[in-house]
């Protein structure tokens, strides 16, 4: 999936931990020894104590090392499977915390997550406190690996890749063996995880961050959230207005649109990023050695289009098709700063090589991309993905209307259509999402942070959210093109704003707007 949490910025996104097999345990468990928790009650979970301890699994566990070594502390929570029958199954929910240091002014706590979705959230209490500057030390900051993912109890349909996302290729061929990809990884996730997927939703997420508040002993919760995480903060305060503290929703989504099919509009943004792309590397030349005006290097992005649909490259020991290669392109298009170019010139630079003479050796970026994306290493993380999006809203079932879709947008978006407007595995869901998806519409004040060169949540989902939201703002960075704005970018007119409101507490006055330049 593209929707890379906001601190990673244009690589792909997701922390790799391994996936074991699901155990649903059925008592919950504090230090005392079980509690009852009655069908309808949580206050048997709402008082269970939590023992926090190193964070380090392992020699081989650098997440936890750096952690331990930053002085954070971890444990786990235990929260209901299904809401609606608190005292059935259990599931545990790990979670990391960086406790603030200025404790005279301490605020509270400030949960955080970056996206995905499914993204491991532990190890975001480490940039997110040095990007916060003084106001991080008067929170304690919470990173949380939400349910099935990462060290909670786990979700892996057993996929042959780390993403369902695929393009539909240049026909009808290739779209029909796009629909069976798909087909396949939802029976995959039915057959490993029939009992699971019905609870795999944003709604329950919120509700896990909700039973977390009341087990710290917090009367409201802050939260700063990009890509996706906008959209679980948005949910939060829709359920729970009354606890909701300070809100920052970067790089938003527009939560009447969100769901498998949230790209469908993002083709045209990166169709500009591309050219925008091939300009940069116009001007050095030079050093790519890829044409010296951007069409003659969008000449040979098209072209290795057309060999890839010929015969698949062989690159190191992987070979990539056709409906493979736009998510090479498109996963790096998120970020218009010099060293992401530079990444995206390599990467074109290997395939050119790859459809010239043969084979290609991969850079080391692209190696790590291709293994997410053309083995099952990570499963887990595609699996959760799906299972989220497919359990939040439904799609369409019929492959027809994907089909007609792209089509109807080829000309229009002749390189990205296929891939953001493709079928999903939710168009094979094995159920119906169980409750109705969030309608986003309350005054819980809010920050939501966006720039106008977004490729991934355009600009027009953050201005959705900002109406969705009525009591929040809008801080925009123009003339930008980064998804993860705050910290992440380094433009100090946004860090000064999101800072200035969590330490304060108050919105701005009216919607600003910042000039995109990032720091060095």
């Amino acid at each position: 999936m593209i929707w890379n949490g906001g601190i990673t910025g244009a690589t792909r996104a997701m922390a790799v931990l391994t996936a074991v097999t699901v155990t649903v345990t059925v008592t919950v468990t504090a230090a005392a020894g079980p509690v009852r928790a009655d069908a309808g009650d949580l206050s048997g979970y709402e008082r269970q104590r939590l023992s926090w301890h190193s964070c380090q699994q392992g020699s081989a566990d650098q997440t936890g090392a750096e952690l331990d070594q930053a002085g954070a502390t971890c444990t786990e929570l235990t929260v209901p499977l299904d809401y609606a029958r608190p005292g059935g199954p259990t599931i545990t929910l790990a979670l990391s915390r960086l406790a603030a240091t200025d404790t005279e002014r301490r605020v509270g706590i400030l949960l955080l997550n970056t996206g995905g979705p499914g993204a491991p959230g532990m190890w975001d209490v480490l940039p997110i406190r040095q990007w916060m500057g003084d106001v991080g030390a008067t929170f304690d900051l919470i990173g949380l690996d939400p349910r099935f993912v990462g060290r909670s109890t786990p979700l892996d349909c057993g996929w042959p890749a780390g993403t369902w996302t695929r393009s539909a290729g240049p026909d009808r061929a290739t779209f029909d063996r796009l629909t069976v990809f798909e087909r396949d990884l939802a029976a995959r996730c039915t057959r490993r995880n029939a009992d699971l997927l019905p609870h795999v939703t944003t709604r329950n997420t919120a509700r896990d961050m909700d039973l977390l508040r009341a087990v710290l002993g917090e009367t409201k919760l802050s939260y700063l959230g990009y890509s996706y995480g906008t959209y679980l903060g948005a949910v939060y305060t829709q359920m729970f207005p009354e606890r909701a503290d300070r809100v920052v929703l970067d790089s938003a989504v527009d939560p009447a649109g969100y769901g498998a099919r949230v790209l469908r509009e993002a083709g045209p943004a990166n169709e500009v990023a591309l050219r925008d792309w091939a300009d940069w590397v116009a001007r050095h030349h030079d050093r790519y050695g890829l044409g010296s005006t951007g069409q003659q290097v969008l000449a040979v992005v098209d072209g290795i289009h057309a060999a890839a649909a010929r015969r698949p490259l062989r690159v190191g020991h992987h070979r990539v098709d056709r409906q493979s290669l736009p998510y090479l392109l498109l996963n790096r298009l998120g970020d218009d700063r010099d060293e992401t170019h530079a990444d995206l010139a390599e990467t074109v630079r290997v395939l050119r090589r790859a459809a010239t003479s043969g084979s290609a050796t991969p850079t080391a970026s692209l190696a790590d991309t291709l293994s997410f994306l053309l083995t099952g290493a990570e499963s887990a993380t595609g699996s959760v993905q799906a299972a989220i999006l497919c359990g939040d809203v439904p799609v369409s079932r019929d492959p027809a209307d994907y089909w007609r879709d792209i089509r109807q947008h080829r000309a229009s978006e002749p390189r990205f259509g296929e891939v953001t407007r493709a079928i999903s595995p939710c168009a094979f869901w094995p159920q119906q999402p169980r409750e109705r998806p969030t309608v986003v519409r309350n005054a819980v004040p809010a920050l939501i942070v966006q720039s106008t060169g977004d490729t991934r949540t355009i600009y027009r989902h953050g201005q959705a959210m900002h109406r969705a939201l009525t009591g929040s703002r809008l801080l925009t960075l123009r003339d930008a093109r980064i998804h993860g704005v705050f910290g992440n970018y380094g433009n100090a007119c946004v860090d000064g704003v999101v800072i200035a409101y969590l330490a304060g507490g108050k919105l701005p006055a009216d919607d600003l707007d910042c000039v995109g330049t990032a720091s060095p």
